[in-house]
Order: structure tokens, then C-alpha cells, then sequence
């Protein structure tokens, strides 16, 4: 039997990649993997009672459901704790051993907490866009109204961090139109919207070449609460097997890029970002990893990527 996929709206599925031949990537200083810390700062943009919502959020500290008829204070509250406390204990860790990195900030949270986007902006950090609020796309009325919500992010990090941005990543996933519409904006470098490779792609969006710069749930501090680690030192052995892993690709010729995602209100608590600390010291002591934002790694692909051999 053929295979015939069926024309649907948004990118079309890719399952070879680079194949068998990945290009022979050179990152400065002959680094064998590219490190890219990358903070979710959603806390103020998430659904709740307070913001108009019908529903309350998820992904707290614990796994209870309150009914939604009722407004949920405890998951507001630990929240509240990753733009209160969390986000500064990240931004001091980064401030100290001088890691640049890339923050996916709601437009809304950033507006909520005017203070951390100065931070953000002066400490030389790179604000990617994570929507207006932390909205899933594909529930938006319709491509009209998720124009609309690109466009306030696109004011609201700007205004909060006296520069907009040039990356995109959704919550989870985009729709069928985001891609389309972040071509169609026009300032974008990149978006983030993929989990589908270790180094970064052109794919064609309405005619034009776009990069994609994948990002990865893999190395997540989400894990440590619900889904697979069993305690702070597997979140750290997983990543480092993972660097060492990538590192060992390199060293032979093939390096990679690799993406640790964190959240204040999960990685922001002390005996987490302890954790954290100890990748990071780790990272370092290697030499040969580039610590970077996730705009590096872009325009570094955009300027070199057809002087990499394959």
C-alpha cells in the first residue's frame, strides 16, 4: 500500500532530518557542543481566576486538581513564589559565573513583574518570546486572534525589556498558522516550536527560508516533579550524561547544540538551583562547551552553516 499523507493545514512532517550525514558543525572555539540554559518565565501569565480565566492552572508543586469552580490560592501561590524569590535565585547563579541564557517570557508575566526585565535586559540575558499569556495556540478563536496575542507579546517584551524579540517558542505547541505568521511579522530570527533534532534547520514557510532552532523536554526540570527523575541528583546525572554524551559526538567530529529548560517557580527553590549550580560547574570545567543564548547559536548558524562540510 502507498503511503499518501493528507494535505493539512501547518508544516509538513520531516522524518530524515540530516539522515545518516549530519553536517560537521563548528562552533566557536571549536566548542564540540553548544549549552543553551533556557528559564520559562510564565508566573503571572498562566490561567487563573484573578486574569478572568475559567479554569485554574496546573503544574504546581503538588498533583492535586482543585474543581475548577473554585479559585486555586496554593497553585497561585507557587507561582507567585518563581517571580518572587525563584527568578532572582536563577538570575544571581547566572550573574555569578557569567552564563548567559535565554529566558521564553510571557509578554503578561514580564508586565506583572516590571523589575526582573530590566534585570533581564541590563545582565545581557536574551528574551525570546513565549507568547502574550501562556496560551495553548491552536485554542485561539481563530489565525486573526493569535496575530493579536503575537503582537502584545511583541509589545509587552519590548517595553519590558527595551528590546523585542527575535525567537518564538509556544507553550508546548504551535497551530497550524504560528510558523506562517511569525514569516509573515517579519522579525523573527527563529522560533523554537520543535523537538526534532539536536542542531538547528532551515524549513521553507510561505516561499522563504526560515531557521528553527529545536528545543528539547528531554533535560526539564518538569521531570523532578512529575515525570521520570526520582530526585535532584537524577536531574543532574541526566543532564550530564546527556552533555557527556553529545560532547563525545564532537570530540569525533559531529558537535551538537543541547537545551536545559527551567522554571522559577520549580528550579527557582534553593536545593534545586543547588543542582543547577553543579551543572553549571560542571559545564565549565569541560572547555570545550559553549554556554550561549539561543540567539547565538541562531545567528552563528545563519553565518556559518554553509561552510559546515556534509
Amino acid at each position: 500500500m502507498k503511503l499518501i499523507d493528507r494535505d493539512v493545514p501547518g508544516p509538513r512532517r520531516d522524518l530524515v532530518g540530516y539522515g545518516p550525514r549530519p553536517p560537521r558543525v563548528v562552533w566557536p572555539d571549536g566548542a564540540a557542543v553548544a549549552l543553551n540554559f533556557v528559564v520559562n518565565y510564565e508566573e503571572g501569565s498562566e490561567y487563573s481566576k484573578p486574569a478572568g480565566d475559567e479554569r485554574n492552572e496546573g503544574q504546581g508543586e503538588f498533583d492535586y486538581v482543585m474543581d475548577p469552580r473554585y479559585r486555586d490560592l496554593g497553585v497561585e501561590s507557587t507561582y507567585e513564589y518563581g517571580s518572587r524569590a525563584g527568578i532572582w535565585r536563577l538570575l544571581r547563579l547566572f550573574d555569578e559565573y557569567r552564563v548567559k541564557t535565554t529566558f521564553f517570557a510571557c509578554g503578561a508575566a514580564l508586565e506583572r513583574n516590571p523589575a526582573f526585565g530590566r534585570w533581564l535586559a541590563q545582565a545581557g540575558h536574551e528574551p525570546c518570546s513565549h507568547g502574550w499569556r501562556w496560551s495553548e495556540p491552536w485554542l485561539f478563536q481563530s489565525r486573526a486572534d493569535e496575530q493579536q496575542h503575537m503582537r502584545w507579546a511583541i509589545e509587552s517584551i519590548e517595553r519590558a525589556c527595551g528590546e523585542r524579540p527575535q525567537g518564538w517558542f509556544c507553550r508546548y505547541s504551535g497551530s497550524p498558522h504560528t510558523r506562517e505568521l511569525l514569516v509573515e511579522e517579519g522579525g523573527f530570527v527563529y522560533d523554537a516550536d520543535a523537538y526534532n533534532d539536536d542542531l538547528p534547520y532551515f524549513t521553507e514557510v510561505l516561499g522563504r527560508s526560515h531557521l528553527v532552532v529545536p528545543y528539547s523536554l528531554t533535560y526539564n526540570d518538569g521531570r523532578i516533579l512529575a515525570q521520570g527523575y526520582g530526585g535532584l541528583g537524577d536531574f543532574f546525572e541526566y543532564c550530564k550524561r546527556g552533555l557527556d554524551e553529545l560532547r563525545r559526538e564532537g570530540q569525533a567530529g559531529y558537535p551538537k547544540m543541547m537545551s536545559v529548560g527551567l522554571h522559577p517557580r520549580w528550579m527557582g527553590q534553593a536545593g534545586r538551583t543547588s543542582i543547577l549550580r553543579e551543572l553549571i560547574e560542571y559545564a565549565l570545567s569541560l572547555g570545550d562547551v559553549w554556554i550561549t543564548r539561543r540567539i547565538d547559536i541562531a545567528n552563528w548558524w545563519l553565518e556559518h552553516h554553509e561552510t559546515f562540510e556534509r
